[in-house]
């Protein structure tokens, strides 16, 4: 039998569907989807590791880590992508109609991404372009943006290890029930502008197979780096 929800570390991955995963987001919070590189960081950083713990729905992002947690834990887990998620929300018909507000890293990821959505029939959004966060990672002009817009929906498509401390900050104080969606790069996969992932990539557990081929130098490095996870569960 699965278990529906994992503890690891005080984060609970939820080994749901799609639409309970909607379900339990559609009342506020925040969803992260967390890779293996940056999970094998969490005893160092402790702000990233208290972000995740806090987060209304953490889903089974990383192939690696979902093998882990067989091996070692003997839990038997469906890996559930931020692609994969982020995929099916952008094509959930009952989500066409609302607000959506989209924090980019850049006017040129922007752009693409606005452009993307409007051809998937999303006409009520906006996007933020993220400054370059420090040590301290709050952002009380988006907060006001938000604030004052008001959309159901939240995506952030920065990097890890920031965007959830971020929305830890958004989801304390913002004075709405705004449902903040975590997943980085993967609205980049969809667009094409990285990697090309897709259903078999994901499904199969390549997307690091292909990430590698696609951008060694980057990439070489957070695949060292997701080794590392393997010392938390001892």
């Amino acid at each position: 039998m699965k278990k529906k929800i994992i503890n690891f570390y005080g984060i609970k991955f939820y080994n749901h569907d799609f639409k309970k995963l909607i379900g339990i987001l559609d009342n506020g919070g925040y969803l992260v989807a967390p890779a293996a590189s940056a999970l094998s960081s969490i005893k160092m950083n402790t702000k990233y590791l208290e972000a995740l713990q806090k987060s209304s729905v953490a889903i089974l992002d990383s192939g690696f880590f979902c093998i882990l947690l067989k091996i070692f834990k003997k839990k038997n887990v469906n890996k559930y992508s931020g692609y994969l998620f982020l995929k099916t929300f952008i094509n959930y018909l009952p989500i066409k109609k609302k607000k959506l507000l989209l924090v980019d890293p850049n006017y040129l990821e922007s752009k693409e991404n606005l452009l993307y959505l409007k051809k998937k029939n999303f006409n009520n959004i906006k996007s933020y372009i993220a400054p370059i966060y420090r040590k301290k990672i709050e952002d009380y002009k988006l907060l006001k943006i938000i604030n004052s817009y008001k959309p159901k929906y939240v995506i952030i498509n920065i990097g890890g290890e920031t965007q959830e401390i971020l929305a830890l900050f958004l989801n304390k104080n913002l004075n709405r029930n705004t449902s903040i969606i975590c997943t980085g790069a993967a609205i980049a996969f969809l667009t094409k502008r990285q990697a090309p992932i897709n259903d078999f990539v994901d499904k199969y557990y390549l997307g690091w197979f292909v990430r590698l081929i696609y951008n060694p130098k980057v990439y070489f490095s957070r695949i060292l780096n997701s080794l590392k996870l393997i010392k938390l569960f001892f």
